[in-house]
């Protein structure tokens, strides 16, 4: 509480504009501004090219597109491909600086929800707004990373600093296992001394939010089967309440049972009968029955989504407990997939917000109160989370993502490149 009463506080301190910003760095924001039309038609390049996660042919695309961009500002750019996780692949550039500095990891993804057969398709500029699939998610926050860096390259800053790009191919429908598919990312995390993902910025009423924390997203499968009889005998000892009823108790007991500060767990498909199974995909499901036979079958799916991995653990012991309980004639079972980690809010990343609010008071900004972490979902940096000290939000501010109609305010691409360029860059000059 006294943490956001402070920021609350700050928020209303005003900062003169450019006031300590060495020359090097008021030369990175005259070339954020002087390219933000190269900027944006990069952008509309990017967006035009379907990369739904599945394309696998328009992922690779987008990567030889970003490929084109990293390779003239110094970076050695591997393509590595995802094939047997069944994913397009995933882009890992490698800048060498003088090895003193700290290094840098930036996290973004090529790939979008928009699949081939999506009507949403193509970017469409209207002033400073860019109507497009993936316009803002995350292909905004790709655009902001290049900015950044050539307003660094512009100003003789990017030639000393180490830094390593990962962006993933499938962060929107992760390759399985995610042992494979994030392999190249939790390594690159594990040589980090600080992560920056270029994921959107959460922008609300005009107020920037950073983000030093991202929940888990964890998907999980409730099977349960019981004996099939004639519902005239329902409830009977001989043939108990049926499939149905014993999963609906169970979900009721989680929303009934499990409730704690930053929690949130979702019934998203559900089935039953007397036959009922999910597609391999477990999106789509298929049931049978009549009203007078018991179901023998019911199947749920749902996620669940926490702040710490403690949490998680601590969550998925007490839903097991409650499918353990037992339920007359019936027999439950639960499953959790591999999902999304947990990105703690750590102080490692509190003192990196920090550092970006310096920035923001010498340009002139508002300083960046921390988000509530209930206010955003999942991501990648969550996969190098304890390896490394984490910052979210670098991106663009956009509207709408995961929808047709994802908007991108373009003048967003102005404040976060600067401040993107500007961070990297002292973070290139502190000491290992």
């Amino acid at each position: 509480m006294n943490r956001f009463i402070l920021a609350l506080a700050l928020a209303t301190v005003p900062f003169p504009a450019a006031a300590a910003l060495s020359p090097a760095e008021q030369k990175m924001t005259k070339t954020v501004d002087a390219e933000y039309e190269r900027s944006v038609a990069l952008l509309e390049k990017l967006v035009n090219q379907n990369s739904g996660s599945l394309n696998i042919e328009g992922v690779t695309k987008v990567g030889e597109m970003m490929r084109a961009e990293l390779e003239p500002l110094g970076f050695q750019v591997t393509w590595v491909p995802m094939t047997e996780v069944k994913r397009a692949g995933h882009i890992v550039a490698i800048h060498k600086g003088d090895g003193k500095g700290k290094r840098m990891l930036l996290i973004g993804h090529l790939d979008t929800v928009f699949e081939k057969d999506s009507p949403f398709q193509t970017f469409t500029r209207k002033g400073e707004k860019g109507e497009g699939p993936g316009a803002g998610d995350d292909k905004g926050g790709m655009v902001v990373m290049v900015a950044a860096l050539r307003a660094m390259q512009a100003a003789g800053a990017l030639k000393d600093a180490d830094i390593e790009i990962v962006l993933t191919g499938d962060e929107e429908d992760a390759g399985d296992p995610t042992s494979i598919s994030r392999r190249d990312l939790i390594a690159a995390g594990k040589r980090a001394d600080a992560a920056l993902d270029f994921e959107g910025l959460s922008a609300i009423d005009g107020q920037d939010w950073g983000s030093i924390a991202r929940r888990s997203s964890i998907s999980w499968t409730l099977k349960v089967t019981a004996k099939s009889s004639h519902s005239s005998g329902i409830f009977t000892p001989n043939a108990g309440e049926g499939a149905i009823y014993a999963a609906s108790r169970i979900i009721a007991a989680f929303r009934d049972e499990l409730r704690e500060p930053n929690l949130t767990y979702n019934v998203g498909l559900i089935a039953g009968g007397t036959q009922a199974e999910f597609d391999a995909g477990k999106i789509h499901a298929t049931a049978a029955g009549k009203t007078n036979i018991i179901p023998s079958i019911t199947l749920a799916r749902g996620d669940m989504r926490t702040l710490t991995d403690e949490q998680t653990a601590r969550v998925q012991a007490k839903m097991k407990a409650i499918v353990a309980r037992g339920y007359p004639g019936a027999q439950a079972d639960i499953t959790f997939d591999e999902g999304y980690p947990a990105m703690a809010p750590t102080e490692g990343n509190r003192a990196l917000l920090d550092k970006l609010n310096e920035v923001n008071a010498d340009l002139g900004l508002k300083p960046m109160p921390a988000l509530d972490p209930l206010k955003r979902g999942a991501g990648d940096i969550a996969f190098v989370a304890k390896d490394v000290d984490g910052l979210v939000g670098l991106g663009t501010d956009s509207d709408g993502d995961h929808a047709p109609g994802e908007t991108v305010n373009l003048d967003s691409i102005h404040r976060q490149a600067k401040r993107a360029a500007i961070l990297m860059t002292r973070l290139s000059k502190e000491p290992r």
